[in-house]
């Protein structure tokens, strides 16, 4: 066998293995599937995995930007009932430090208990001013609390109206910012506290600075990766008990810190939130890219505050059959010890048009006002999030208090807050090497399969040379001159003697035929 035809042989051999392996391996599906396990027994909530110590202090900053909603025409509303007329102030911004305290394994292993603690940091640089100084005029929401409470007791509305004229303790109040967030002595509240136990201070964020909301019990995911980092149970509660159906008490999903990894643009996002009292959805809406890595941006649609009428499933929101309000609206005072509070997005963002046509002032925009989660799909990590929420009180007549004598029912907006992420730049980089890793391994049989192409087509290229080279033996022909004599074995030129060697014409004597001797 010649050089030639072992090269081409051995081309030959190495293409047909390198094609065959490589499309088995493809077909099979054996390095995928290796690398999804791979990462689904990476991405556990135990000591020493991947994720644990980032998931209990995350490196990314949180940052909670506070809008308020400033009234301008109080008298005007109060006495003739005038279109309340707000303007938005805002942010003040401050750094969120979150961690995860008292973190122990429990039931052998398969869940994870944690405490979540936030801890707030003022950031000036960030600010529209200072919250020490600024002042905002808003509903005053101790009164309305106690109002609501007592509107079912005329003798008692009606000695409560009377403390809160001799105290000066109006329908709005005009506060600093400070006071709003973090607490103020109400005297309203302060008078009462006198004659049954309750906490004389309010404030919107009164108690939650370095503070937590209570023990979560979590999955895992070392039992089913689908259930990595989803709540198991709440302050003990596998079920909440503030709704009126089984389905709206449902603990639901993470707490928004966590996903499974290996997620798909046809699921929800389940999301247990403390502060809405609930678990909402959100589906996917595009994808998206944060500092090269790919994600996919989940958003809550309409459907998880709309109204009964538009999802029936929503019915169990409603906090008597006479309170069911309409989509754009929860109202979560079951969880808030009575008190008229209303969430929403943003500025009624997905709200119906009466909510914001009934308010001078609002202005809903998606880009503003939407919530979202930016995932990547392959490592479940969050790449960056905004979430989105609007505190507003329900205003409405009550009997006992003549100052309400000319209110209609109207949802007042009092703050929006903007949680805010997005990945730091070491943890994108982190991401980006597992991503590098995930994408090699997964496609390594593309690899073997394009190695095999290119010995084929190497082989092809050889082939057709040694078919060309062949043919160009084929066609040479060596032809006799006319004179030659027929006993002639060679026609090659022979030297005539030794002379043509010495011969000066180099070559002149040449001779056809055999030299006879000269006859003597």
């Amino acid at each position: 066998m010649t050089r030639r035809s072992c090269t081409l042989y051995a081309v030959g051999v190495i293409c047909g293995t390198l094609l065959v392996v490589g499309i088995g391996l493809l077909v099979s599906q054996v390095f995928r599937t290796f690398m999804h396990n791979r990462l689904k027994k990476e991405i556990v909530l135990v000591e020493g995995s991947r994720v644990f110590e980032s998931w209990k202090s995350p490196p990314p900053p949180v940052y909670m930007e506070y809008f308020f909603f400033n009234v301008t025409n109080v008298n005007e509303f109060l006495e003739r009932g005038a279109k309340p007329v707000v303007k938005q102030i805002g942010p003040y911004t401050y750094r969120e430090y979150r961690t995860k305290d008292n973190v122990s394994m429990v039931q052998n292993g398969e869940k994870v208990s944690a405490y979540n603690t936030k801890s707030f940091v003022f950031l000036r640089e960030k600010s529209v001013g200072d919250p020490a100084v600024d002042n905002i005029t808003t509903v005053n929401i101790p009164a309305w609390a106690v109002m609501n409470e007592l509107k079912g007791s005329f003798w008692k509305a009606s000695m409560v109206s009377v403390w809160m004229n001799s105290m000066g303790s109006g329908l709005f109040t005009t506060r600093t910012v400070d006071e709003l967030l973090w607490g103020y002595d109400d005297p309203l509240l302060a008078r009462i506290a006198s004659l049954k136990p309750v906490d004389k201070v309010f404030g919107l964020m009164y108690k939650k600075n370095g503070s937590h909301s209570g023990e979560f019990v979590y999955h895992t995911g070392e039992q089913n990766y689908m259930n990595y980092g989803h709540v198991e149970t709440w302050k003990g509660q596998r079920q909440l008990d503030f709704w009126t159906s089984n389905q709206s008490n449902s603990i639901n999903g993470s707490d928004g810190s966590a996903f499974h990894p290996w997620l798909d643009k046809n699921e929800r996002i389940y999301i247990f939130t403390p502060d809405l009292c609930r678990s909402i959805y959100m589906e996917f809406e595009k994808d998206v890219e944060v500092k090269g890595i790919p994600a996919y941006r989940f958003t809550p649609p309409r459907s998880v505050l709309a109204s009964k009428e538009e999802n029936p499933a929503n019915e169990g929101f409603c906090v008597t059959p006479q309170e069911c309000l309409g989509t754009g609206l929860l109202k979560v005072s079951p969880c808030r010890k009575g008190a008229p509070v209303v969430a929403s997005f943003p500025h009624f963002y997905l709200g119906e048009e009466k909510y914001v046509a009934a308010i001078e002032g609002m202005s809903p925009k998606r880009e503003h006002h939407q919530t979202f989660l930016d995932l990547n799909p392959t490592t479940g990590v969050i790449v960056r999030a905004n979430k989105r929420a609007q505190i507003n009180i329900l205003l409405s007549r009550i009997s006992g208090f003549p100052k309400t004598r000319n209110m209609n029912d109207t949802i007042f907006p009092v703050m929006f807050i903007n949680e805010t992420v997005v990945i730091d730049d070491a943890s994108a980089a982190r991401v980006h090497k597992l991503l590098l890793i995930v994408t090699l391994v997964s496609n390594f049989p593309l690899l073997i399969v394009g190695l095999g192409a290119i010995m084929l087509a190497i082989l092809i290229i050889l082939l057709y040379r040694a078919h060309k080279q062949k043919n160009e033996v084929k066609h040479t022909v060596f032809t006799k001159p006319l004179y030659a004599t027929s006993n002639e074995e060679d026609t090659s030129y022979s030297a005539v003697s030794d002379k043509e060697k010495e011969d000066p014409q180099n070559g002149t004597y040449i001779g056809l035929t055999a030299k006879s001797e000269p006859q003597e």
